[in-house]
């Protein structure tokens, strides 16, 4: 089975314009989060609408495309982005231009869901912890997800999921051992991935402003991988500065 990642990075932003060429310990973003998921894969391309990029990408020996500046979503753009790569991949991975820590056995845990015939879509979570506090489990930017018990996903919610009567918000964590934080990583069989952006927006995925609740409402599985790590998105200048320090 072959592997593709595609990096979408676009460079306008509103709360850090340019982000992917930030410098982070004498490299771009981008070219620390390609170094680190090549690693794991048969093909990576980053797909981007800013000349800046791609240049800067082709300037450090990586692939990159340029597709449109205006997509919906970055499905969207991956979409764009295989269908001018070319076809001989089986499974396309999305994921995210703005993390440069990402770990290879993330990206390991979402292509081993493959290994079930029947996988359509993959994505990652990682469990919470009880030292993790009441307030990582309650914050709505982080989207919760609950699982069956063939670890597909069952729903997706900033709300958090399953509620648990009877004890304080403090208390949940200890009271139910399996709360799962979603990790934005993705990987879709190609066929998939071609069905999944010819779908309007659904009802829940606008209601919760969450993609993939598109995909659950029309009918898709998603498998679920587990990683014992998070993730460090730079979403901001104050998380550059952060991700320098992490880097001493």
């Amino acid at each position: 089975m072959k592997f593709l990642a595609v990096i979408p990075a676009r460079y306008a932003s509103t709360r850090f314009p340019g982000k992917p060429l930030a410098d982070l310990g004498g490299k771009t973003v981008i070219e620390r989060v390609y170094t680190q998921v090549k690693k794991s894969v048969d093909d990576v391309y980053v797909a981007t609408d800013d000349q800046r990029i791609f240049d800067k990408v082709m300037d450090f020996g990586g692939k990159a495309v340029m597709t449109r500046n205006d997509h919906q979503s970055g499905t969207d753009r991956i979409y764009e982005a295989y269908t001018k790569i070319g076809e001989g991949f089986d499974v396309v991975i999305n994921i995210q231009g703005d993390e440069p820590f990402i770990r290879p056995e993330q990206i390991d845990a979402v292509k081993a869901c493959f290994d079930d015939a029947s996988t359509q879509i993959s994505t990652l979570v990682q469990p919470f912890k009880e030292s993790d506090g009441e307030e990582a489990l309650f914050n709505a930017n982080s989207p919760k997800v609950v699982v069956n018990k063939n670890m597909e996903a069952m729903y997706f919610s900033r709300s958090v999921i399953p509620f648990v009567r009877g004890k304080e918000h403090k208390d949940w964590l200890s009271a139910y051992s399996r709360y799962f934080k979603h990790i934005g990583l993705y990987a879709y069989r190609a066929d998939v991935l071609a069905e999944i952006t010819s779908l309007p927006q659904s009802p829940l995925e606008k209601a919760e402003s969450l993609e993939q609740l598109r995909w659950l409402e029309n009918g898709y599985k998603v498998k679920v991988g587990v990683t014992e790590f998070g993730t460090i998105g730079i979403d901001t200048p104050e998380d550059l500065e952060k991700a320098k320090s992490i880097l001493l």
